[in-house]
């Protein structure tokens, strides 16, 4: 498993074009006439269980459906509404099977008998709203080895001819759904940038696994905290080299990201596949509700080299914690390109809707002088701009603001928004100078 996106995910959170209307540039055309074939290897998840999502849907669509526990949503977006003829292309490998099909609160039954890829009605449904449909599937009964195989769900009618958003290509990123970030325009207008410091507090259960909850990101990398799998929670902080590869092996040694230091318990080494370069986390069991503080350092340390390193807070342990400090090659700089971000980096809980607050943001430069934050600008990656995924959203929530994505809602927020958070005034309680 993938704990984190890399180079590929930095390049897509470069600042954003100038958008043309609330979906971006890339909004799909009307669908004036005929149909539109929705793939489920893109757009479709086990609802019961998603994490059953990855050997249930594969590439070829829905298969090895043996559990009638098992419940599948299919999401697609319609800017139309009206009629709405539904059929499903489907086959069963033999025998009989019954599904049990459920839209807009309707469920209607279908019978498959056909070996052979068909397009099976469903039936006519109206739509008054526009926004996120789901086409629920599940099995009611069979005679066969399992319920059906099912490669597409297939719309028609007035409601499809306006634009319809899904996931059309690159299943893998539409499967993790859209990541959404802050950039601080404020901190461009600092010379030099030595301090960025920042708070996260992620609600009660909206630790959601795979969530990626970014704090301190800078040109050349990031810092903040994951939820990597049921038992376990970390705190990266990755520094990218400035030789572009994916493999680190291929990295020239003057090129290579040097370790300075580290705190108790820290992993370091290399990271490659989605850029390469020097990363660092703790395992640590940060608690959802609690408000933790991230603090980065970056600073050119001669010969060419910038320095930058990274701390943790957790009121839980009462003090300051080093993660890393990692010396990068052929870079002159302090901190620039300021950003957080929200991600999620398992494909299996897109469909699980997940929110946190990003407050009191302040830097610092190099006379001493801090600055809080209070603007941001909202961009969101190549999967929202593309139109391929639109739930992402950010705002103020409770003085801060937050960051939403994934979970198929219709309370997005349009791309390059600038969003002011009320002044906190409040300076980081934070002895430089003592600092591990």
């Amino acid at each position: 498993m993938k704990y984190v996106t890399l180079f590929l995910s930095f390049l897509i959170l470069l600042p954003a074009c100038s958008v043309q209307g609330p979906l971006g540039k890339s909004s799909p055309p009307e669908n004036e006439s005929g149909s539109v074939h929705i793939s489920l290897a893109g757009n479709a998840w086990v609802l019961d269980d998603p994490m059953a999502s990855s050997t249930l849907i594969r590439e070829t669509g829905l298969t090895n459906w043996l559990d009638p526990a098992h419940s599948v949503g299919v999401f697609f977006h319609l800017a139309g509404t009206g009629k709405l003829q539904l059929s499903v292309r489907a086959r069963v490998p033999a025998g009989e099977s019954v599904l049990k099909c459920t839209f807009g609160g309707e469920t209607r039954e279908i019978t498959l008998r056909n070996t052979g890829w068909e397009d099976i009605p469903v039936g006519t449904f109206e739509v008054g709203q526009p926004g996120y449909q789901r086409l629920e599937l599940q099995g009611e009964s069979r005679t066969g080895p399992d319920f059906a195989e099912v490669e597409e769900v297939v719309l028609e009618g007035e409601a499809a001819r306006g634009q319809v958003h899904y996931v059309k290509d690159e299943f893998y990123w539409g499967r993790r759904g859209p990541s959404v970030h802050f950039w601080f325009p404020q901190a461009d207008k600092v010379e030099q940038v030595e301090w960025f410091y920042s708070e996260i507090t992620v609600p009660e259960g909206q630790d959601v696994l795979g969530s990626y909850f970014m704090a301190n990101g800078f040109g050349e990398g990031y810092f903040g905290f994951q939820v990597n799998s049921d038992t376990e929670r970390r705190i990266l902080f990755s520094v990218w080299s400035p030789f572009e590869t994916d493999d680190p092996n291929n990295i020239p040694e003057d090129q290579k990201i040097k370790l300075l230091k580290k705190g108790p318990d820290v992993y370091t080494g290399e990271f490659g596949n989605e850029g390469s370069g020097g990363q660092s986390y703790l395992r640590f069991p940060w608690r959802a509700g609690v408000t933790y503080r991230f603090l980065l350092r970056g600073h050119p340390s001669g010969g060419k080299n910038t320095d930058y390193t990274a701390w943790f807070y957790a009121p839980e342990a009462g003090q300051w914690m080093l993660i890393a400090g990692w010396r990068r090659p052929q870079t002159n700089t302090y901190l620039t390109g300021l950003y957080s971000f929200l991600e999620n980096f398992i494909p299996e809980t897109g469909v699980i809707s997940r929110h946190a607050r990003y407050g009191n943001q302040w830097i610092c430069d190099t006379r001493g002088q801090w600055h809080e934050l209070t603007r941001v600008r909202l961009t969101a990656d190549a999967t929202a701009q593309k139109g391929n995924r639109l739930d992402y959203a950010g705002g103020l929530e409770d003085g801060a603001f937050f960051l939403r994505n994934c979970g198929f809602f219709n309370e997005r927020t349009e791309m390059d928004t600038e969003l002011q958070r009320p002044s906190t005034g409040k300076r980081p309680e934070v002895d430089l100078e003592a600092l591990p």
